[in-house]
């Protein structure tokens, strides 16, 4: 197998791909590999020799084979393929061309350059005639498996039968669209019986799931018939025979021509004849049926050295004699073993000499239609690697956008956390700012209640030292008219102590002040920050929304950015394959009429041969006619003598003259009438033969017009149908992609919906826990308010029952009852002041919660949940990323 030259590259991937095909394959129906040799730009594969093929010994016999030798060939064919389907491999060439036999007849599978190593396959590789439909059809419509091989066994059974294969008369392309639209073909011979039938009806089944494999066909009632075990010998040893018989008829031929040549024409007519009957004898006696020497120049070749062939290695090596004689041998003129030389088998052939040179013959006149071939091959090929390229661009880009795609979300989920931060960070400085606000109000309300209160106790103690001075005043007055019941002493001392009483009363009194103040100022602040706390949750709940809404919206342009880059990726794929099949439609059709031309350009050499060997036949049918007209005037020349003769012996002498004379104008005129028969008889001669002539030829070309016009219309038909179906499925192609373009975008409007849903859920749930959260701080408040409040009120009844005078010089001398008298008591005042410092550390005590200092805790506390971690917010990250998750799925 050569290499070199145009599409070396290509080549040599082919004889890699074979060798690594069958190199290691180890099975009795298998040809065995020996080796690989390389020698400049050819690659020798030694391969276990075998003696001819199937194909070889029908052309050899020229006659059918019996079921029996059928039978034999197919279950050694079913055995190796079976080892091949076994071990995942597909011949995709199986024929008779393919099947060979070795000495001790065992079957033998060969020519592996069209194998896949792979299953399923979608290569358009074989033998047209032997193709499966779904080979045709694979890259329009799917894959196939082993089942192609049971195909063309079945095919190959019907060759087998039949000498030729069905559609064999046909052009190769036109067969390829026969079988893709057909049914399958069927044993036409009515000797054959019915298991052999059905064995080649399960072989062809239009389906391929419905095919048996190789190992059910091997338990089929025709492979399991009874049959002698030296079947394929017997016809071995036949087809030897056979073959010995044609080359020593050969040889004679050429010895024949040959002594033509150099001793001339002089004894020509007596040999050829002698030969030609020694040659029909030994025809008979080898079992073959021969015709005369003139027939023996056609030509006659092997099925398997069919040029049709589109497997990779079919321009450099022929498929059904990979095994046999070179074209670079000289086979062309091989004498046949004599008797006096050696007899050797091992390396004999069941192909005689004069069939390798004519196959050789036809194998180098047929380089243009097997170009066209593989023309159509390689073409189908590259718009396949193209397709493959293209789409895993297209898978490339698809992968690279939804990328893209993903970073954008994620980036936007990471602004939104950001954002969310912020906002956080935002709330966190605006209460501790109210917290600190809260403190210096505080502060300032501490100091200006005690102003006031310093105020008032100074006005207390200044209306006291007046009243005194008044008092005082008073007893002086009284001393001097005598009527004084106190000392001044006395005097100095109860007003000390109504002094005292006052400024604890007073005190006592500025304490629930400030108490009062302090609790209104924190619930004012409480409220406050409540408000605040709310406001910052109806701030948070809103950017939630408006991220949520945002989020969908990107979601929404991702998805509608996806659906139009799958829109226009499946565009891109539909018009690929319409510019593909434009383009192998163009080559199928420009092919089938460069076959239309060259099959009338065969027909008019063929015609013009005619015309020119039409005189040479004309030249001996009117020496025939000629040849015949000299035997009539003969025959009329003896008659007339012999007439003339009797008629003057009856004659007396004297009328002799007018008896020969009138004799003399009877044979002339005789022999006029017989001139114008001869003249009449060639040129009707000559007109019938030119009127048939006319006649055959233009029936042929009729003929052939009729049948290209068949051929024509089978592949118009062919095309449309493959034009329908391509457009059924873009059609359907893009159906599913709008059914999963609205599928993903319904799933996804779900997914927001639910979303939605469960944003406004934990909306109100937040809401809720926030109102909560408030009612029970405002219920905790009013708790301690109500418990220091009965404190106070106990304290006070306690003052006022145990000294009522100091009740009364308290409201007299009281900034608020100014101009009242009052006395002061002297009794029980240890124990006021004490329950009034009792309640005063319940009040610091209450105050405890309300100390702004613990206000962190507090404001931490103000959001609608505990403190929560960055990935719990909004439903936390997670959530909001398994959303575009869903959607995009």
């Amino acid at each position: 197998m050569s290499f070199s030259g145009k599409n070396s590259n290509e080549k040599w991937q082919d004889i890699v791909k074979e060798v690594q095909f069958f190199v290691n394959l180890k099975h009795e129906n298998l040809v065995k590999y020996h080796g690989c040799y390389i020698k400049e730009n050819t690659a020798w594969l030694v391969m276990e020799y075998c003696i001819g093929s199937a194909s070889d010994i029908l052309e050899v016999h020229k006659k059918p084979l019996a079921e029996n030798e059928c039978a034999a060939i197919c279950h050694g064919t079913l055995n190796g393929l079976n080892h091949l389907h076994q071990n995942n491999r597909i011949h995709r060439d199986i024929k008779a061309g393919n099947i060979l036999l070795s000495e001790r007849g065992v079957v033998k599978l060969a020519d592996f350059g069209s194998g896949s190593m792979k299953v399923p396959a979608n290569s358009f590789v074989g033998t047209p005639y032997w193709m499966s439909p779904e080979v045709i059809l694979a890259m329009d419509e799917g894959q196939y498996d082993g089942k192609v091989d049971i195909w063309s066994l079945g095919i190959t059974c019907i060759e087998l039968a039949e000498r030729q294969p069905p559609l064999f008369k046909m052009n190769a392309m036109s067969a390829l669209y026969h079988i893709a639209q057909n049914d399958p073909p069927r044993l036409t011979s009515s000797e054959c019986s019915n298991e052999f039938r059905e064995f080649v009806v399960k072989c062809l089944a239009k389906v391929p799931s419905d095919r048996p494999s190789a190992e059910a066909l091997l338990n089929e009632p025709f492979i399991l018939r009874q049959r002698p075990k030296n079947t394929l010998l017997n016809l071995i040893e036949r087809t030897k025979s056979a073959v010995a018989v044609l080359n020593k008829a050969n040889y004679n031929r050429i010895k024949i021509m040959i002594a033509d040549s150099e001793d001339g024409p002089v004894e020509h007519t007596s040999p050829t004849k002698k030969t030609d009957e020694a040659l029909w004898n030994d025809s008979q006696d080898g079992g073959v049926d021969m015709i005369d020497v003139e027939t023996k120049r056609v030509s006659v070749t092997s099925r398997g050295s069919n040029t049709s062939d589109t497997s990779p290695t079919a321009s450099s090596e022929d498929d059904s004699n990979s095994l046999s004689s070179s074209a670079d041998k000289p086979v062309f003129f091989t004498s046949p073993v004599t008797e006096k030389q050696v007899d050797d088998n091992r390396f004999s052939t069941l192909r005689p000499a004069q069939f390798v040179a004519r196959q050789v013959q036809e194998h180098q006149g047929s380089d243009a239609y097997r170009e066209q071939l593989l023309v159509y091959k390689r073409e189908r090929q590259q718009h396949q690697k193209r397709f493959l390229q293209i789409e895993q661009r297209q898978q490339q880009v698809m992968c690279e956008h939804r990328k893209l795609l993903e970073r954008e979300f994620e980036n936007q989920m990471h602004l939104f956390d950001r954002e969310m931060e912020k906002l956080k960070s935002k709330h966190r400085q605006i209460l501790e700012q109210s917290s600190k606000e809260s403190i210096n109000e505080e502060k300032i309300l501490m100091r200006q209640l005690k102003e006031k209160q310093e105020e008032e106790m100074c006005f207390v103690m200044n209306q006291l030292k007046a009243n005194y001075k008044q008092a005082k005043q008073n007893l002086k007055k009284d001393e001097q008219l005598k009527r004084a019941s106190v000392t001044s002493s006395q005097l100095r001392e109860q007003y000390a102590d109504q002094q005292k009483i006052q400024e604890q009363q007073t005190a006592f009194q500025h304490k629930i002040m400030v108490e009062e103040e302090l609790r209104k100022f924190k619930k004012n602040q409480i409220l406050k920050r409540q408000a605040q706390q709310k406001e910052m949750l109806f701030e948070e709940l809103n950017k939630l929304q408006a991220q949520k809404d945002r989020a969908h919206q990107m979601l929404l342009h991702h998805h509608k950015c996806t659906e139009e880059l799958e829109f226009s990726q499946i565009k891109e794929m539909h018009d690929l394959r319409l510019e593909q099949q434009k383009m192998l439609h163009a080559t199928e059709w420009d092919n089938q009429m460069e076959y239309n031309k060259k099959a009338e350009l065969d027909l008019q050499k063929k015609h013009l041969l005619e015309l020119r060997q039409r005189p040479k036949n004309l030249k001996a049918q009117e020496d025939r006619v000629k040849k015949q007209f000299r035997e009539t005037c003969k025959i009329q020349e003896r008659q007339y003598k012999l007439l003339r003769k009797q008629t003057l012996a009856n004659t007396p002498r004297e009328e002799h003259q007018a008896v020969i004379n009138k004799f003399e104008e009877d044979r002339m005129r005789k022999f006029a009438d017989l001139g114008s028969q001869y003249e009449h008889s060639i040129s009707d001669l000559l007109q019938k033969q030119k009127v048939r002539l006319d006649e055959i030829q233009l029936e042929e070309l009729n003929g052939l017009r009729a049948q290209l016009k068949q051929e024509q219309d089978m592949l118009i038909t062919y095309q449309t149908r493959q034009s329908t179906h391509l457009k059924n499925h873009m059609e359907k192609e893009l159906q599913d992609l709008q059914d999963r373009v609205a599928l993903r975008k319904k799933l996804l409007e779900e997914r927001m919906c639910e979303e939605s849903t469960r944003l406004q859920d934990i909306r109100q749930d937040r809401l809720l826990g926030l109102q909560n959260k408030h009612q029970n701080e405002l219920l905790e408040f009013d708790g301690y308010l109500r418990k220091n409040s009965d404190n106070s009120s106990h304290l006070n009844n306690v003052a006022s029952s145990g000294s009522p005078s100091l009740s009364r010089s308290f409201n007299q001398t009281s900034p608020r009852n100014s101009g009242r008298n009052f006395t002061a008591p002297t009794n029980r005042l240890p124990n006021s002041s004490r329950e009034s410092s009792v309640s005063m550390s319940n009040l610091q005590q209450t105050n405890i919660f309300f100390n702004p200092q613990n206000d962190d805790t507090t404001h931490n506390a103000s959001n609608f949940t505990p403190l929560r971690t960055r990935e719990n917010r909004n439903g936390n990250a997670s959530d909001r990323r398994s959303y575009i998750d869903s959607g995009k799925r």
